[in-house]
């Protein structure tokens, strides 16, 4: 059994979507799981192509997407989406070619009928290639658009891996680093360094980890960075547990220092695991009440496991608040920045501590105002909590008219009939 499990993802060779998604296929996910959505979508089943291949003496799972224009869905008009490499731009640039909006493709995503946990991930994966384009060309998000019609490859790229880890449901990823390569690289605008500015501006914001990889080409394409930046909950090594189911995905190149492949490892971890993060805190007594909203989103958006606010009393009893942060060693600095930036503080301090967390897992419900999930903590096989979504609740909510003390509570009693 590999759902629910801790996923570990090794990316020696850099990572892709079509990487990715042949992985997921081969450590175990069925194909019609990932088909399923591929058909709501309008990209259509049929169009994903698998087939086991053998690279650098390593066999794999190869992903190969047929091109060409997507469906229409029922009541919508299709968005015609013709065969490129995945690029997103703002539309300020007259190159000849013809468009589609980011936006239109998030509505398609909305509009599907996805499972909420796949529709969920996919629109946080395109979501991050969308803010790093617009902030790589001083643009917004809405303004951005798909280059060359769009790249129905990498919709299906992403959409298939966001169902595919769906049905995974792990309680945790973890990802030690992504190798990006290092050279030039020739694009739409030009001769551009490697690491891809898309695929490093996703990381950054992340608080990914990256490597050079020793290979003078582009080895992770910004959809790998936004799949795996949307997906990793920990840039950390391997934790120790038992390997229970072992997937490879293929690239399209072949490498002669090594198979062209990335590795991702379903783990079985008994217990609660433990591991260290770092605890940021800084004492303020002259910040505006109405900046530590902004202050805290702005820390989660670093890399922060949790950032809260406590009142203290301070010197001459004047009246005051701590800030405080948690963060894994990846996201530390980035966190530091954010508080620093962020609030009236001129420094802060920071200490190790050791945590230990429950597995965590995610299943869907039907009520009676749709499908919501519910997340999971576990210990073990053990059930110790399940608490709904408040982000479906909340949509669900308004959606009906009703009260999101109802939702929250049909959700639950909706786990409790199916468990």
């Amino acid at each position: 059994m590999i759902r629910g499990k801790h996923l570990h993802v090794d990316c020696a060779s850099g990572a892709a979507g079509d990487m990715m998604l042949g992985a997921l296929i081969d450590l175990g996910v069925p194909v019609d799981a990932i088909g399923d959505a591929l058909d709501r979508i309008g990209a259509g089943r049929g169009r994903l192509k698998v087939a086991r291949v053998v690279k650098g003496g390593i066999a794999a799972v190869d992903v190969k997407v047929e091109v060409g224009p997507m469906q229409a869905q029922p009541h919508t008009h299709a968005i015609a989406l013709a065969p490129a490499h995945f690029h997103l731009h703002a539309p300020d640039g007259h190159d000849g070619h013809a468009h589609v909006h980011y936006k239109e493709i998030r509505a398609r995503i909305t509009t599907a009928g996805l499972a909420e946990g796949t529709q969920r991930r996919a629109l946080d994966i395109f979501d991050r290639l969308a803010r790093a384009e617009a902030k790589l060309h001083g643009s917004t998000v809405d303004d951005v658009a798909f280059h060359e019609v769009g790249a129905i490859d990498s919709i299906v790229d992403i959409v298939g891996t966001a169902a595919a880890l769906d049905w995974l449901a792990p309680h945790a990823i973890t990802c030690a680093s992504i190798a990006m390569g290092h050279g030039t690289l020739h694009c739409a605008h030009g001769v551009l360094p490697v690491p891809a500015p898309a695929a490093l501006e996703v990381l950054r914001e992340a608080g990914g980890v990256m490597a050079d990889g020793g290979l003078a080409r582009e080895l992770c394409t910004p959809t790998g960075a936004a799949i795996l930046a949307a997906s990793v909950t920990r840039w950390a090594p391997s934790p120790a547990a038992r390997p229970i189911a072992i997937g490879w995905g293929a690239g399209d190149s072949d490498f002669a220092d090594r198979p062209n492949v990335l590795r991702v490892i379903a783990l079985d971890v008994a217990a609660a695991p433990t591991e260290s993060v770092w605890q940021i805190d800084a004492n303020l007594d002259d910040m505006s009440p109405e900046l530590c909203g902004p202050a805290l989103d702005a820390m989660f958006a670093a890399g922060a496991l949790d950032a809260w606010w406590s009142p203290i009393t301070m010197k001459k009893g004047r009246p005051a608040l701590v800030v405080s942060a948690l963060a894994g060693e990846a996201a530390r600095d980035a966190v530091i920045a954010a508080i620093l930036r962020e609030t009236t503080t001129i420094g802060v301090r920071f200490s190790e501590r050791r945590r230990s967390v429950l597995a965590r897992r995610s299943v869907d419900v039907e009520t009676r105002y749709g499908r919501i999930a519910v997340k999971l903590a576990l210990d073990g096989e053990i059930v110790r909590n399940a608490a709904p979504e408040y982000e479906a609740c909340a949509a669900a909510a308004l959606a009906h008219g009703v009260p999101l003390k109802l939702v929250f509570a049909a959700a639950l009693a909706a786990y409790d009939r199916q468990r």
